[in-house]
């Protein structure tokens, strides 16, 4: 014997809360975090979302395996709003400018509801260094207009954006070859 169908109105219920526009954040100190927000990436590109990429660290001359595919998928837009790590930058004055001229990017983006989902990498470390202002930021992403899902990844997420998410993962490291200093490697780190 075959369950009974919900009615169509707890249907209807049902679907509402499955279709809500999230902000995730995935951050600790283990490998994967960006990692886990392509991939979220690919999903919603596979499902016809617009897609806009910020990498808030990451400078042009990064050439990294996740631009390269979406680019030969189309609908995602990408940018790089950096310039290197901080620790191999030679001015950090120019490096915090980027950050905030990326900011105010993504705010332009998500008040003109530009893309469905906006991923934020590395973004936890312009709130940390003080380049932007964490309670801005949660109050400009709790308020944002339509339906856009954002992902924000980068190590010691502020407390704030912890509390605002939807969803957080923490990614801890248990293992890595660095520790055994091996240097990152083409395909698994970039």
């Amino acid at each position: 014997m075959s369950e009974a169908r919900p009615p169509r109105e707890e249907r209807l219920r049902q679907r509402s809360r499955r279709e809500r526009p999230l902000l995730i954040v995935n951050t600790g100190h283990g490998k994967g975090k960006s990692t886990a927000a392509f991939g979220i990436m690919l999903r919603g590109w596979a499902r016809g979302y617009r897609i806009g990429v910020y990498q808030f660290v990451k400078s042009g001359k990064w050439k990294v395996g996740e631009q390269k595919a979406a680019g030969a998928l189309g609908n995602i837009d990408w940018f790089k709003m950096g310039d290197g790590w901080t620790w191999t930058v030679r001015d950090i004055e120019h490096s915090a400018d980027l950050a905030r001229e990326g900011w105010e990017e993504v705010k332009r983006r998500l008040e003109a509801e530009t893309y469905d989902m906006l991923i934020l990498d590395e973004f936890t470390y312009p709130m940390k260094f003080g380049w932007v202002e964490t309670g801005e930021v949660v109050e400009v992403l709790k308020n944002r207009p339509g339906f856009q899902h954002v992902i924000i990844t980068g190590r010691d997420a502020p407390p704030e954006l912890i509390e605002a998410a939807d969803l957080v993962s923490e990614v801890r490291k248990v293992k890595h070859p660095l520790d055994e200093g091996y240097r990152g490697q083409k395909g698994i780190e970039w």
